[in-house]
């Protein structure tokens, strides 16, 4: 596996190696022994998938607030979608920056979003099914997000607004300036 942090280093890209033969391919797409000694160490506890049919469906930009955080390993099992994760650590020098990465069924690639950290995707293709792992349970009470368009965090989701897909849920999310100080 290959492992490179972003430009927020704590946000890490991870590419399993990929054996193909004419068959097709196989990869390792996780294995705690051999990230650790990496320095990525995590016990994850829950797998969650998600099918997305529209381009354009945005899910995010989410998070767990202590003492039920969560980090999260997202990889795509069929189509593609551009990841993204946004520091609410109110400490952290990056602070309310985000970085992000195209994943794909094909590319293989995974994004690590440690804790502190706000998760959103956009879907690039039509029946996208994206799968993570997450480090803690989920805690309906602990949840939270920021709406995705928050201006002060201007993310390009390379999608037209007017064809953004969205929850319910996340039409009702407030923005970064509004969020309590819930990591430090």
């Amino acid at each position: 596996m290959t492992i490179t942090p972003l430009e927020i280093p704590e946000v890490l890209l991870i590419q399993p190696r990929r054996f193909g033969d004419d068959r097709g391919w196989f990869e390792e797409t996780w294995n705690r022994k051999t990230l650790a000694a990496e320095g990525v160490d995590m016990e994850f506890v829950q797998d969650n998938q998600s099918l997305s049919r529209s381009v354009g469906t945005i899910r995010g930009l989410h998070f767990q607030a202590p003492p039920f955080a969560q980090a999260k390993l997202v990889r795509v099992a069929q189509g593609r979608i551009h990841d993204f994760a946004v520091d609410i650590r109110r400490s952290s020098p990056t602070y309310g920056k985000w970085v992000g990465a195209e994943l794909s069924a094909e590319n293989g690639t995974q994004l690590l979003v440690p804790q502190g950290f706000a998760h959103a995707f956009v879907t690039r293709e039509p029946d996208t099914v994206v799968c993570y792992k997450v480090d803690g349970f989920y805690d309906k009470a602990s949840e939270g997000g920021i709406r995705f368009d928050d201006p002060d965090l201007a993310i390009d989701w390379g999608v037209p607004q007017s064809d953004v897909i969205l929850s319910d849920k996340d039409l009702t999310l407030g923005r970064l300036a509004d969020l309590p100080a819930i990591f430090d």
